[in-house]
């Protein structure tokens, strides 16, 4: 379908009824969101309709949106959401199923495994805007420089053994970045990659939280361990954004993380390591399982939104394919929002410039957010469990987590604090009995 039908298209259903409307949206700093921002005056042209921007971190943005559609506010015209969110208010009757954009939008061109999950029953909910999993980043100078080599498969313990080599903390280059910034989708990121790989889950099959056993201790104790000898100071202030920045000025021996980044570190225009990055899968520990995250961004429509006719074309446009070649076309081809079309990643000019691509892509669509542990878990997610507790639930592990990271308590203590948060928490919800 060619981009002028499509367009077309979006402004009949943007002007319907037949006159001009602002919409709010609210999303994250993100650079990606960013560019979809700067690009957006040319769908204000096409539908006269305009945009009034809320962007913000994402603890923030999390708190807003979550406050504003629990409470039917209707601040929000668009929301940016994810994988844990849209399934859950989905299903509560608080999103607007965008399920129902034609044959033009090409759904089917969706990775399949993306769309499960935004969708609730075979509805989706939220159209995803970019979607990663982990990957390890490496400074392939540092390491030629040191006399290692990184394996196509590393292991924590050899993470650790790594970052050791090629801390140098005089030069202000540190052996390991990672996010350290309280938060349920901060710093329990990397580390609900590391208990799950170790072993461990967030919950048995009867609800019970698990985070009083061995996995727990040995992932939290390793990433504490890391980021205190080889990490870089104020560690606790650096969350997703932080830490790629760090990681593209040079500050960083490796950094495991989002797949996402990859355009950016490679990207010379945007970072100063861009000739000398490696990238490998996310390391792993006792078993394969939940070793690298699965997630979208995506963009939802809330139930309260009085503008969901000119709201829908917004992400109609957002989410599409046209969208992704307009930014490769003006931004650059390495930039372009990947993870959730097979299209993207039949383009040549994509496949050109992104040594990553095909890495990404495979590692997106092998990771299995339903099988996040060794054991069977009651929940899907990786980085998260699918029930709306979980929000608070994280935020206040991840607290906990980053005071044993400050030497605060020790990461017993913290361990102890997030147990009896959680168990109290599943009690006060009815999943667990007193």
């Amino acid at each position: 379908m060619k981009s002028s039908v499509f367009a077309a298209g979006l402004a009949a259903l943007a002007l319907s009824p037949a006159f001009a409307e602002e919409i709010t949206i609210a999303t994250v700093n993100n650079q990606d969101m960013v560019i979809m921002q700067e690009l957006s005056g040319e769908w204000e042209q096409k539908t006269g309709n305009t945009i009034n921007w809320l962007v913000l971190e994402e603890n923030v943005l999390r708190q807003r949106v979550t406050t504003d559609i629990s409470t039917n506010g209707g601040q929000f015209d668009v929301i940016t959401i994810g994988s844990y969110e849209a399934p859950i208010w989905g299903k509560n009757g608080w999103l607007i199923p965008v399920d129902d954009l034609g044959a033009q939008y090409d759904y089917a061109d969706i990775f399949e495994t993306v769309r499960k999950g935004l969708s609730v029953d075979g509805k989706i909910f939220a159209l995803p805007f970019y979607a990663e999993s982990s990957m390890t980043y490496y400074r392939r100078d540092l390491f030629e420089k040191a006399g290692i080599t990184m394996p196509e498969q590393p292991t924590y313990s050899q993470i650790a053994e790594f970052a050791a080599k090629v801390n140098d903390p005089e030069n202000k280059v540190y052996g390991i970045c990672l996010r350290g910034k309280p938060g349920s989708g901060e710093n329990m990121v990397p580390i609900m990659t590391s208990v799950n790989t170790h072993g461990g889950k967030w919950f048995d099959m009867e609800w019970k939280p698990q985070l009083n056993g061995e996995p727990w201790h040995k992932a939290v104790n390793l990433y504490v361990d890391l980021l205190n000898k080889y990490g870089p100071p104020g560690v606790t202030s650096n969350g997703y954004n932080e830490t790629r920045a760090l990681f593209a000025s040079g500050n960083c021996g490796m950094w495991i993380d989002a797949t996402v980044a990859a355009g950016y570190l490679f990207d010379p225009a945007e970072s100063r390591v861009a000739d000398s990055v490696g990238f490998t899968k996310a390391p792993i520990a006792d078993v394969p399982n939940g070793a690298a995250l699965q997630w979208a961004w995506a963009l939802g429509i809330p139930k309260s939104s009085a503008k969901a006719d000119a709201a829908k074309s917004f992400i109609a446009w957002a989410t599409s394919k046209e969208y992704i070649r307009e930014v490769g076309e003006k931004k650059g081809w390495i930039l372009i929002p990947p993870g959730t079309r097979q299209s993207t990643y039949d383009l040549a000019e994509y496949q050109k410039v992104a040594p990553f691509a095909n890495f990404v892509k495979d590692a997106i669509l092998s990771a299995d957010p339903t099988k996040p542990s060794k054991d069977p878990v009651p929940y899907t997610g990786i980085t998260y469990a699918s029930i709306p507790e979980y929000q608070s639930i994280g935020t206040e592990v991840g607290q906990q987590i980053a005071a044993a990271l400050t030497g605060q308590q020790t990461v017993d203590q913290a361990l102890t604090a997030g147990q009896a948060f959680t168990e109290k928490t599943m009690e006060q919800s009815g999943y667990l009995k007193k």
